[in-house]
């Protein structure tokens, strides 16, 4: 079997605005590893990261005639990915209960526990996180998106974003220390 072909990014791209299903499946497969990266940190679990990178891919063949080859692909397609995944979680987040944070003080702790872990670390224990925890802990502390900017993507107020990235912080510090107890 040969490996699998590797054709220059813009010869991709601009094969794809013609509508090729053969270079769409090539852009796909060359940017899949990239694409799973992101939807991962965004889902619960492989198949619902699947499905966000799928949607997203769709998504991207069907504008990429909107796409300007000036700019970086890597980031138009990254932004597609990211509000994918968004989009997905505001639909999971109507059938949650929903409570009303904006008097809610944040939680306070531990703050140097978690400057202590490497990105990975951080990554898999993001997994044990409430799914709102999660999607903002993502989009604020990893995304660089503003308390502003999350709350109009999951139409919630910023004072809520604000609150449960401390809750995540916190339950993270609280896994952090339960993880260290058990293993020092």
């Amino acid at each position: 079997m040969h490996p699998p072909l590797r054709i220059a990014e813009d010869e991709l791209i601009r094969q794809c605005k013609t509508g090729s299903l053969k270079y769409q499946e090539l852009l796909y497969k060359q940017f899949y590893g990239y694409a799973m990266g992101i939807g991962l940190r965004y889902s619960l679990n492989r198949d619902d990261a699947l499905e966000v990178v799928n949607d997203a891919f769709i998504k991207a063949f069907n504008s990429m005639g909107n796409y300007n080859i000036d700019k970086p692909f890597k980031a138009w397609l990254r932004t597609i990915i990211v509000n994918t995944a968004i989009d997905r979680r505001r639909k999971d987040l109507k059938f949650q209960l929903n409570i009303e944070l904006d008097n809610a003080p944040p939680l306070m702790g531990n703050i140097n526990a978690i400057d202590n872990l490497n990105v990975q670390d951080i990554l898999n224990l993001m997994k044990e996180l409430p799914t709102i925890q999660l999607t903002i802990f993502n989009l604020y502390e990893i995304d660089g998106y503003n308390h502003d900017e999350i709350a109009g993507m999951l139409n919630i107020p910023a004072s809520s974003s604000r609150v449960y990235l401390s809750r995540a912080k916190e339950k993270l510090r609280k896994i952090i220390k339960s993880e260290t107890q058990n293993h020092g």
